[in-house]
């Protein structure tokens, strides 16, 4: 494999290295699939499927197992990636797909030792809902700056609208919700800070 085939993994390569850190977590944490399915909520089939690259992770797949792992879903991201380097050129910024919702997610400035912050670029087309059940460290501090396009925005009980030149903040303590009402795509920036 080529340097840059390391550095730039193409969407096969990301799901099979993602498949075998979630499965490597799994054996580092001493859980079988029945009391990780116990812990997410996922069942033990899905689970296993996923790990055998027989279906690929939704975000709010991905959201649960980072929960229960006890990290962002930016960490567990660059867990299957190179290291980040200091700087982090446009093509060489890693892109995730769920095309089931009609989400896209860049990571424009990944997770790094040492650093707490991290930045995303998020798509949401119109219509998209995605649901978190629990953010995947509590305390969370996150900033959303709406690019284009508008968002709604829950954070526990509250609704937030949001548009484009808009920024909300907050630290995530339970559940979540990001919807895109339409009629045009959702395009945002999210900083996350860990606690």
């Amino acid at each position: 494999m080529e340097t840059a085939d390391l550095q730039n993994p193409s969407p096969d390569q990301l799901e099979a290295r993602l498949a075998d850190r979630l499965s490597r977590l799994r054996m580092d944490h001493g859980w079988s699939l029945e009391q990780l399915a116990g812990r997410t909520g996922v069942s033990r089939s899905t689970l296993s499927r996923l790990e055998r690259r027989e279906i690929s992770p939704t975000a709010a797949l991905l959201n649960k197992l980072c929960a229960a792992y006890g990290q962002t879903m930016s960490q567990l991201l660059a867990e299957v990636e190179s290291s980040p380097p200091q700087l982090v050129r446009a093509d060489r910024q890693a892109v995730w797909r769920d095309e089931s919702l009609g989400f896209v997610r860049r990571s424009v400035s990944p997770p790094h030792p040492g650093l707490r912050g991290e930045l995303v670029e998020g798509l949401l087309r119109p219509g998209a809902d995605i649901s978190y059940d629990e953010p995947p460290v509590p305390g969370l501090e996150q900033h959303i700056w709406i690019l284009e396009g508008a968002l709604q925005i829950t954070t526990g009980e509250v609704v937030h609208e949001v548009r484009a030149g808009d920024c909300l903040r907050f630290r995530l303590w339970g559940r979540s919700r990001f919807h895109c009402p339409g009629p045009d795509p959702a395009r945002y920036a999210l900083v996350i800070v860990l606690p």
